[in-house]
């Protein structure tokens, strides 16, 4: 009783629920289950062994004015779930497709804007709003009822706390929460939890106290990571971050 366009590729193994909707111009990995009323639009390339909720929607059009129908597509991963009732957008001209990346949540009544970048295992939480062109880091977590700016970019290992509005760029393996957002400390249970050892912590945590317990201004604190901190790749990776950053960084809890 589900609807499968003629022209949609199918891979083995894809069980169909009914009453769900596959466009033309759809391709589904092997292994991959899509649930009753979901829909999937024109344009959708979705991954192996997925899970796609009753009621979510997949590709359609961006909700963008400055669309004007160009060839745009959706891509997602292998091993990612969304969760009923979430909608994940069609890209732009602005970048062409938007993307989830492998073994990401999306949960129930979130929302995934046109040309947003996702990578792997990332989690959105319920009724997050995600806003068009954001970039969302590796092993980010963005809890429930969030809205996040157009443009942001959220960090690597980053923790956000629910209802928290996100318009400035979070960098890597940092807390935030709070309106208006901001740095709360390092995300020491979540790199626990992916074995990063106690001295790598221990590194990264010395490099925000710069940023943000020290009193200095972002720049002074850049120079002073450059010049007094030992050169590694998550210090690198945060001071790219920062001086890549076209919105600005959160601010500390006490700016």
């Amino acid at each position: 009783m589900a609807y499968v366009h003629p022209e949609a590729k199918i891979g083995e193994n894809v069980v169909i629920d009914p009453f769900a909707m596959i466009h033309k111009n759809v391709e589904i990995g092997d292994g991959t289950w899509i649930g009753s009323n979901v829909t999937i639009m024109e344009g959708a390339r979705i991954g192996k062994n997925c899970k796609i909720f009753p009621g979510a929607v997949i590709a359609a059009i961006p909700q963008d004015l400055k669309f004007q129908g160009e060839k745009s597509m959706v891509t997602i991963g292998d091993n990612t779930t969304i969760r009923e009732c979430a909608t994940v957008n069609r890209g732009t001209s602005a970048r062409g497709t938007t993307k989830v990346g492998s073994n990401c949540l999306l949960m129930a009544y979130s929302h995934v804007a046109h040309d947003c970048e996702l990578g792997d295992h990332v989690i959105i939480g319920n009724a997050t709003q995600i806003a068009g062109e954001v970039e969302i880091d590796d092993w980010a977590i963005i809890s429930a009822a969030c809205g996040v700016h157009q443009f942001t970019r959220i960090g690597k290992h980053v923790m956000i706390q629910g209802l928290s509005g996100v318009g400035k760029d979070v960098p890597p393996y940092v807390t935030a929460g709070r309106n208006p957002i901001a740095y709360a400390g390092l995300n020491s249970v979540g790199l626990r939890r992916r074995n990063f050892p106690g001295e790598k912590i221990n590194e990264i945590q010395e490099i925000y106290r710069a940023i943000y317990l020290r009193g200095m201004n972002t720049s002074d604190a850049l120079v002073y990571i450059e010049e007094n901190l030992a050169q590694t790749a998550e210090r690198d990776e945060i001071l790219n971050f920062i001086r890549e950053s076209k919105r600005g960084i959160i601010r500390g809890l006490l700016d």
